[in-house]
């Protein structure tokens, strides 16, 4: 892959964060792809996890459930119900949060505008960085 001229990633190419609740999978960030204005991934949750409350300060988010079906929360807002098909915009700085409802994993694409939130999900603590397959 040549950062700068385009790229095709897939999920082997990068390395898994792994969670209690689920995976991430960050598929475009400067380090994968070059791409600084935003950055790009999947995230699966697992039954009945999800994220908690939190926010990216600087960085709006867009989520696209794939699959699935869940709540959301935005900016302490009562929680709505989610399913395949919902795009949610979530503003920089708004906390929110993520939860599956559902009997089968969550998933979900997730895009952060600036690149940058992505690399602090590794200082999470708990987080398990699987290295990208061979």
């Amino acid at each position: 892959m040549q950062v700068g001229t385009g790229a095709i990633v897939y999920g082997n190419d990068v390395d898994t964060l792994r969670f209690d609740w689920g995976d991430i999978k960050v598929l475009s960030e400067p380090q994968v792809t070059g791409a600084e204005r935003f950055s790009f991934g999947m995230v699966v949750l697992a039954s009945g996890k999800g994220h908690e409350r939190h926010n990216h300060p600087g960085a709006e988010e867009i989520v696209f459930v794939m699959s699935g079906e869940g709540t959301q929360m935005i900016d302490d807002q009562p929680a709505v119900a989610i399913r395949a098909g919902a795009s949610i915009y979530i503003p920089a700085d708004v906390y929110h949060s993520t939860i599956n409802t559902g009997w089968e994993p969550l998933r979900l694409l997730v895009v952060y505008a600036p690149a940058g939130p992505e690399r602090l999900l590794r200082d999470i603590p708990g987080c398990q960085v699987i290295p990208q397959a061979a």
